[in-house]
């Protein structure tokens, strides 16, 4: 089975739930602009509540790509430091460590 990003999962959702609302204010004889705000506005709402949890999964999936990314640019700045990830000593003010 193919793995879908939390992130694409709740777009379809939140496009999903603002289609269903402009197809049930299509019937409303009114502006198109006036719908398409209504629903706008209303799919935000619903999208609130009825999403939550594809909301707080894609909020962990991003909580973890940003450690990911803040872990490796640690490793990098570490490498391009001379320091290995052996757990080096750190470096020292001292421009003469032979004294």
């Amino acid at each position: 089975m193919v793995q879908v990003s939390a992130a694409v999962k709740y777009t379809l959702g939140r496009i999903g739930l603002f289609v269903a609302v402009l197809a049930g204010l299509w019937l409303v004889d009114m502006n198109v602009f006036l719908k398409l705000m209504l629903a706008l506005v209303f799919s935000a709402a619903l999208s609130f509540f009825l999403l939550r949890g594809w909301r707080d999964e894609m909020a962990e999936e991003m909580a973890g790509a940003a450690e990911r990314r803040r872990t490796e640019k640690e490793r990098l700045r570490a490498a391009l430091a001379g320091e290995d990830d052996q757990g080096s000593t750190p470096p020292t003010d001292d421009p003469d460590p032979q004294r």
